[in-house]
């Protein structure tokens, strides 16, 4: 380190948990290790974040949540793509109304690479989208059950490519497409409202987000048809785009300084460790769909499996 730095550094793990004056620790290490370190630290009195995903297996994540309630102390999970502007936005229009009943989701998370060795792609790329959707969901609106397909054309021994479709409970239905193999750069998720429907491009600075007053509407007839089904007229809205100008800041300052804030003000945070447990529940259900070759799986009715297994 160099000679201004404030920072002190040390290759020992027990010296920090040992220290009185660290109060929280942020674990940023392969998730396999994540349960082990993230329980040690909770033991030891200490605050924790935790990097996406919370925990390599379900039942260990049902642990943390539980251990840290039970001693008072914050548990979070770093899904730092909760903090954008951008997707803080996407919330405020969603819960408030403006984009009127969710119908549907598209969310594309693809690039180049980086094939890890440890896990397969949906559990490398997908926590983004699940842990966006299940920030962006109204109250009362949760995701029921997941199919989920995948590939290894590189022989990788694990899933490359890989398709989630979500049920919603309110009869909507969200689509995640991760893929590691793809030349080009893509970021962007379509949330289609009864109202208006917004592109989030989080590749363009400049424009981010784009709402559009467009879509499809239906109006029924009193006459009836045979079989006694109504007249079903289509109509198409064609309404102007509107992009709202949107704040730059930093989403990891702005998650950090959640913690801190959640910690001093005795508080759980915004993406707590049940949030990041909902956000294990429906990779695992994925997970097991991708075993089932793409099966509908219920969410919360799987079996608990670990980042490492085949799948």
């Amino acid at each position: 380190m160099g000679p201004y730095s404030t920072v002190a550094t040390t290759d020992s793990y027990d010296r920090i948990l040992s220290d009185p004056e660290v109060k929280a620790v942020a674990i940023a290490t392969p998730a396999a290790s994540h349960f082990t370190l993230a329980m040690a630290a909770l033991d030891a009195g200490k605050h924790v974040l935790v990097e996406k995903p919370l925990t390599s297996a379900l039942s260990d994540g049902e642990k943390l949540v539980h251990a840290a309630e039970e001693r008072g102390l914050v548990l979070m999970c770093d899904h730092t793509y909760c903090y954008t502007p951008a997707v803080q936005e996407l919330k405020r229009m969603v819960c408030g109304g403006e984009l009127g009943e969710v119908q549907f989701i598209d969310s594309v998370r693809i690039n180049l690479g980086l094939v890890q060795p440890d896990v397969d792609v949906l559990w490398d790329l997908a926590p983004h989208d699940i842990s966006i959707l299940d920030y962006l969901l109204p109250p009362g609106v949760s995701v029921t059950a997941v199919a989920c397909h995948g590939a290894d054309p590189i022989g990788h021994g694990m899933a490359c490519v890989a398709y989630l479709t979500l049920k919603l409970s309110s009869g909507g239905m969200a689509h995640v497409h991760v893929n590691w193999l793809s030349p080009v750069k893509i970021r962007t998720m379509v949330v289609g409202g009864a109202h208006r429907t917004v592109v989030w491009d989080d590749l363009n600075p400049s424009q981010r987000l784009s709402v559009y007053d467009r879509g499809v509407e239906r109006q029924a007839s009193e006459r009836l048809a045979a079989g006694d089904r109504k007249q079903i007229t289509i109509s198409y809205r064609t309404g102007d785009m509107v992009a709202p100008a949107l704040r730059e800041q930093e989403a990891l300052r702005s998650m950090v300084e959640e913690f801190a804030s959640s910690i001093s003000e005795g508080r759980s945070p915004v993406t707590d460790g049940w949030s990041g447990l909902r956000v294990m529940h429906v990779l695992e259900a994925a997970a097991q769909s991708l075993r089932l070759d793409g099966a509908f799986v219920p969410v919360g009715q799987t079996v608990a499996a670990t980042v490492g297994d085949d799948r």
